[in-house]
């Protein structure tokens, strides 16, 4: 059956079915040989589309004004201090605006609740860049990677090792559980995923031929694993003071070559970014002052070791996001 996305909104994994993800990592693919071979693909020539960003990003910014302008499309950027929405102006009201201006709008920030809202009132497509619930986005670039690498999606073995209950813990288990991957979330008790979104993940697991399994055991939930999956320990927009007890529940979370040695033997290694591996950055210097710790979620040696694919991982954010963007408006 043929795939029509043409108007949708690209919000959350759970609203895709693993034929529609199927088809935006395959299209991705298609525009990935075209920006290496510089064919040009102005697809979307006339086209305008508007980034609103509650929340800084490096990768996701790029991606999104590169994968725009690549399409034949103006891109128009908008930082907290650019815009009235939530302030003077409702969420409500603010899409309603944009929605007569633009073609498609992009939102970066905090509460899922309002990018759902600016899909409801918008009129036009709107795209999940993150938010504290979920980051769809990054899903494909992660399952593109993994393809790419790996040869495959359905029985990859994949361990999630950190604060699991944040959006990438989410959204992994969810791609996972979608497309018929071993999901292991690794990491204690308190910071497992909310448990209806766990239930709800088993149940897709069980028709893709997957599953979803939670573990406090690293050996256990690391052993022969085809991925091992990090991210920082304290997110965006999370108080300072957080650190201490995030620093004490995951220290023994930490990706090491231990780690690694206990998965597959052609195990790869993945990360979002940005990534605490050193103390070349004011946050890790910070860390390192305050409770000795030279390297956070992964070490300098795993992150930049043959396993590390994170900056494919990175490149793919691009060839992603144009897959949606042209999916939706095409």
């Amino acid at each position: 059956m043929a795939v029509n996305l043409r108007g949708r909104s690209f919000l959350k994994m759970l609203d895709f079915s693993p034929a529609e993800i199927r088809y935006l990592l395959d299209l991705s693919k298609n525009f990935k040989d075209m920006k290496r071979t510089h064919t040009p693909h102005r697809l979307l020539e006339g086209r305008n589309i508007v980034l609103l960003f509650e929340k800084t990003s490096t990768r996701t910014r790029c991606s999104f004004e590169v994968a725009g302008r690549d399409l034949g499309m103006g891109v128009t950027y908008l930082d907290p201090g650019s815009s009235q929405m939530g302030n003077k102006e409702s969420i409500a009201d603010t899409a309603r605006v944009l929605g007569r201006m633009f073609d498609g709008i992009e939102y970066r920030g905090y509460k899922q609740e309002l990018v759902e809202e600016l899909a409801k009132f918008s009129g036009v497509p709107v795209w999940n860049g993150l938010t504290d619930q979920y980051h769809p986005t990054q899903m494909l670039a992660d399952l593109l990677t993994i393809e790419e690498k790996l040869g495959r999606l359905k029985g990859v073995k994949f361990t999630y090792m950190g604060d699991a209950r944040n959006n990438m813990g989410n959204s992994l288990m969810v791609a996972c559980a979608k497309m018929g991957l071993h999901f292991t979330a690794c990491a204690p008790k308190e910071l497992f995923p909310e448990e209806g979104l766990v239930d709800v993940c088993k149940k897709l697991a069980e028709e893709s031929g997957g599953s979803v399994t939670l573990t406090e055991d690293v050996e256990a939930g690391t052993k022969g694993t085809d991925v091992i999956y990090t991210d920082i320990w304290v997110s965006m927009g999370e108080p300072k003071e957080v650190w201490e007890t995030r620093i004490k529940l995951l220290q023994k979370y930490q990706v090491n070559a231990k780690v690694m040695a206990n998965a597959a033997q052609d195990a790869i290694f993945m990360h979002c970014l940005p990534s605490f591996h050193d103390t070349k950055t004011s946050i890790g210097a910070d860390i390192f002052e305050k409770f000795g710790l030279p390297e956070m979620e992964v070490t300098d040696e795993v992150f930049e070791s043959k396993q590390s694919v994170v900056f494919d991982e990175a490149e793919n954010r691009m060839h992603t996001i144009k897959a949606v963007m042209y999916a939706t408006l095409c």
